[in-house]
């Protein structure tokens, strides 16, 4: 972000294991360094050279492959999480579950969240900022609602059908871990795709919740566990859009 605006613009190649960048630049090195070392991040010029046309097509190739990785991950994540979205809401609706339904609602956030990212990809780090901070507000509407379900069923009452929650919960569940999967070989590639780590993790723990509360659902005849996950699932997916909000790069 701290290189954004530099002209003409720069490419990147990170080496994180190593913890080093390589900048290709034309001209303007010492300003490039200055704003690097004015991080506070203990930036260190390490070595300068010119760099062969060869080099710097290879450099761009690499970063629009990268590019096109993300937006093949992130398509397929959009498309799972809008299906499971239709599937959760509608059994949900049907088996009169809290928890199935704030699950769909998160479900319907992420897709949205993963268009967003879709957006984000090839923009600046300044842009991927940004739309990581938008998927994370609209997450926050969605759990606001989710609770408010919570709410409403447990003043006007429900009967969860468990059954109906924990084999639901366990194709939520598949698909979560698969988009886990997926996302994870690019989870460092920006606060867009870290973002949406952050979104298929809190899944995960809501989706085994939702399994837990219809095992409960059975044993003791309440509808209480329901109501519970519903609103822990909720409290979870707000915590979420809060990490997301504080994202700073």
């Amino acid at each position: 972000m701290s290189l954004d605006g530099i002209e003409p613009q720069v490419d990147l190649a990170f080496d994180i294991p190593n913890r080093s960048v390589t900048v290709y630049h034309i001209g303007n090195s010492e300003e490039i360094t200055a704003r690097l070392e004015s991080l506070g991040f203990g930036a260190a010029l390490i070595a300068t050279r010119e760099s062969s046309t060869a080099e710097l097509s290879e450099a761009r190739a690499e970063a629009v492959i990268a590019d096109q990785q993300e937006v093949t991950v992130l398509r397929w994540l959009l498309g799972i999480n809008a299906v499971m979205f239709l599937v959760e809401f509608s059994f949900g609706w049907f088996a009169q579950s809290t928890g199935l339904i704030a699950d769909s609602l998160d479900m319907f956030a992420d897709a949205g969240v993963y268009g967003v990212a879709l957006f984000a990809v090839g923009h600046s780090a300044k842009q991927k900022l940004r739309a990581a901070h938008l998927s994370g507000w609209l997450q926050m509407i969605l759990a606001i609602g989710a609770l408010s379900e919570v709410l409403r069923r447990f003043i006007f009452g429900s009967e969860p059908v468990s059954i109906l929650m924990m084999s639901i919960g366990c194709v939520a569940l598949v698909a979560n871990v698969t988009c886990l999967f997926m996302i994870s070989r690019n989870r460092d590639s920006g606060a867009h795709m870290e973002a949406s780590w952050i979104f298929s993790a809190n899944d995960v723990i809501a989706n085994v919740g939702v399994i837990l509360a219809g095992g409960l659902v059975v044993l003791t005849g309440s509808r209480y566990p329901d109501l519970i996950i519903g609103l822990i699932i909720g409290l979870v997916v707000l915590n979420g859009a809060r990490r997301i909000l504080k994202l700073k790069s």
